[in-house]
């Protein structure tokens, strides 16, 4: 029974994760139950990592590395090495004693490091670096034999004829593309080519057998063509007399119509007019024969001259017409050599001479060719290998720091920088480290907005180039963050891109922002209620003024024609309208002066009864706010992001914190605390003690005060008004003298 690994575990965003740390955790890494990983997928772009050593763990090359993948691995590289811890370090350095010596792979990567040290001049070195693998595999893909099996006709200068040959095969044939990115004639291709020019050479040799009793090959194949260029035409035309001699009132319809001819004329003609070239090729004559020479339709002209020149002349003799008898002669003997004219070879060559396809046959170029793709594929090997030294070198570098952000996100908790974090986001006085790129913000917020986090999307631009990230604002006030506000957003490698902000999330950040909330929505629909009477108001004193103006521009125009009319008599105030507005004032002044009473009544517990109301306006936005923050975590924003995130990450106020940082003056600074631009105060405190000096005499004068102070100072002030005061006490009287 296999032994159980031994691992260890570290609590974090409300999910225990694995530590990653020893060459003993990456060799057991199969062992671990995937559904303690912390992430099953994540996609090669995207995220800030070597890009070329996400590519050699995405085997299917589908843009994505699952979990599957990243255990091969990760067995892969540890069957390499004598001991797993060398794949802890981190280093780009490989030491060639850490190779395995019983593995016939691991011996042929320690052969191609010693060849690539010597190639180096480093022969007798203990170790290889990965830059020294990459400047071999540069130098191999730039050779004209580099392991390939691909000729790239650049390479071939030495050979002309080769490369000319070479360009013109992948000019009909295509190209396949060598390991320098570059295209170059592959073996299929060249195998391709000399099949078919092949074939071409054995169609030319299968004509000398027949050539349809003319002297020479080349005759019979002018003579098949040119009969092939006109026989659908004098096919038709020999229809039509036979069909006139059959019956003679069907002449006159197979025949040109004088409408036609008619019609014909109102346009701009030229011989090679369609509308010419659909006529009988001749006068259509009941019974009659083909003329040769004259007599025949322009379109066809050419065509029928070059047949009597090639076909009819060196097999009937010289005529001038032709007869039904003589063409089914004519066809019958070129029957034979069209039928090996409709034979030819359907290549991407074309028309290819018999004596260029047998130069192509005895030139000897298909055999060199072969030669040089063999001598290529040859040292396919070491460029084989050369590229899984490299895979290992990067696998000892990062597999790692790969672990650590995707069985466990370590680094992210440590606060040490997560491959998803793309950087910081500088924007109303804090910064925001928890950013990650978005390829489309629109489709990313549907599923991000599930994180329950103020999510502000971002779009940045930088000399020309534009990317797209999101931000999450975890602490702190939000008031002031709205669409089309600008920032600076720092990548990790320390560029500064300009960022404005597209679309917002929004969701609380702390309980604090949401017990203040209510009041700054109130305060803010006051303003705007304020502002929008305050706008109509001054648009309908503007259109009365307007008015106004107008009336005082007619009635001077008309001063002088007709006598000013009596001042009308001053309008009177309505005693109704001033008696309901007394009953409203009344009535208003009641109701808050019976509130306040109530309310003075509580004594005591008028601090109770504040604290009460505090409650009811904010209470309602704290609940949901610490509902929203128990349930904000990372895992919606990643899942956006083309991630699998296996366990609900929590984000806690205190991880928020650090992920959303204030301005801080530094404590060692001097501050100036005097601010000469400061609001003044003094009038909000005079006119503050006037209110409360205005409510203490309206409760003193309602007799409000008599119910709230105490029954002693009552009964004292009571007895100091009714009580008589005391008597004077009478001298004694002196006693008589004795």
């Amino acid at each position: 029974m296999q032994q159980q690994h031994e691992w260890q575990f570290f609590r974090a965003g409300g999910v225990d994760q694995v530590t990653i740390r020893t060459g003993a955790d990456i060799a057991n890494i199969g062992q671990l139950d995937q559904k303690l990983w912390v992430a099953l997928a994540c996609p090669t772009r995207g995220i800030e990592f070597d890009s070329a050593t996400l590519d050699m763990i995405d085997l299917d090359a589908d843009g994505r590395i699952r979990a599957p993948e990243l255990v091969q691995a990760c067995e892969w590289a540890v069957s390499m090495v004598q001991d797993p811890e060398v794949l802890t370090t981190g280093s780009d350095v490989l030491q060639l004693s850490s190779l395995r010596g019983d593995s016939d792979e691991a011996r042929a990567l320690l052969d191609e490091a010693r060849r690539i040290l010597a190639l180096q001049g480093r022969s007798g070195s203990d170790s290889v670096s990965l830059a020294e693998v990459q400047q071999r595999l540069t130098a191999l893909n730039s050779m004209p034999f580099n392991g390939d099996g691909i000729l790239n006709p650049v390479t071939l200068a030495d050979h002309p004829a080769l490369a000319a040959l070479a360009e013109r095969i992948m000019a009909a044939y295509g190209s396949a593309q060598g390991c320098d990115g570059q295209p170059g004639l592959g073996r299929a291709q060249l195998d391709n080519f000399f099949t078919d020019v092949q074939t071409i050479a054995d169609w030319h040799a299968r004509a000398q057998s027949n050539t349809c009793a003319l002297p020479t090959q080349e005759q019979a194949m002018a003579a098949a063509q040119a009969l092939n260029a006109v026989q659908a035409k004098v096919e038709d035309f020999f229809a039509r007399t036979r069909l006139a001699a059959f019956d003679a009132s069907a002449l006159v319809p197979l025949s040109p119509s004088v409408e036609g001819y008619a019609a014909l004329g109102k346009q701009l003609l030229s011989q090679e007019d369609a509308a010419i070239a659909a006529l009988p090729v001749a006068t259509v004559v009941a019974g009659g024969e083909l003329p040769l020479t004259q007599g025949i339709n322009p379109a066809w002209a050419e065509a029928m001259a070059t047949l009597r020149t090639t076909a009819v002349e060196p097999l009937l003799g010289p005529l001038d017409s032709l007869s039904a008898a003589q063409w089914a002669q004519l066809k019958a003997q070129l029957a034979p050599c069209q039928a090996w004219l409709a034979d030819y070879p359907a290549t991407p060559l074309g028309t290819v001479a018999q004596a260029e396809a047998q130069a192509l046959l005895d030139s000897g170029m298909q055999q060199q060719l072969q030669d040089f793709i063999q001598h290529d594929e040859d040292e396919k090997q070491h460029s084989v290998h050369a590229i899984a030294l490299e895979k290992l070198i990067r696998y000892q570098r990062d597999l790692l720091a790969l672990l650590n952000n995707f069985v466990a996100f370590s680094q992210f908790y440590s606060r040490q920088g997560a491959a998803f974090q793309a950087g910081t986001l500088f924007l109303d006085g804090r910064s925001c480290d928890l950013t990650v790129d978005v390829a489309n913000p629109a489709a990313h917020a549907t599923l991000a907005g599930m994180a329950k986090v103020f999510l502000a999307y971002c779009e940045c631009q930088r000399n020309g180039q534009k990317r797209h990230i999101v931000a999450a604002f975890t602490a702190g006030d939000v008031d002031f963050l709205f669409v089309g506000r600008n920032g600076i957003f720092y990548d990790r490698a320390g560029q500064d891109w300009d960022a404005t902000i597209t679309k917002l999330i929004e969701n609380p950040t702390s309980i604090g922002q949401a017990f203040f909330s209510p009041y700054k929505k109130f305060v803010r629909m006051v303003e705007e209620q304020v502002a929008k009477r305050a706008a109509a108001k001054d648009a309908s004193v503007t259109a009365s003024l307007d008015a106004q103006a107008s009336k005082l521009v007619d009635v001077s125009k008309g001063a002088a024609a007709a006598p000013a009319p009596a001042a009308a008599a001053g309008k009177k105030t309505d005693v109704g309208t001033v008696a309901a507005i007394g009953v409203a004032l009344g009535s208003i002044s009641t109701v808050l002066v019976g509130i306040f009473g109530k309310f003075v009544e509580l004594g005591p517990w008028i601090p109770v009864a504040l604290l009460g109301i505090i409650l009811a306006i904010s209470g309602p936005s704290m609940l949901i706010a610490w509902l929203k923050l128990r349930e904000r975590s990372l895992g919606p924003i990643l899942d956006a992001s083309g991630w699998a995130i296996n366990g609900r990450m929590k984000i806690n106020l205190q991880l928020g914190n650090s992920l959303s940082q204030a301005a801080k003056v530094p404590l060692s600074a001097k501050r100036i605390t005097h601010d000469p631009f400061a609001d003044k105060h003094t009038a909000r405190w005079v006119w503050g003690v006037v209110a409360v000096l205005v409510l203490a005499a309206l409760a003193w004068r309602c007799g409000w005060l008599d119910r709230v102070l105490p029954q002693s100072w009552q009964y004292d002030a009571v007895m100091a008004e009714v009580a008589p005061p005391p008597a004077a006490t009478p001298a004694p009287a002196p006693s008589p003298a004795p």
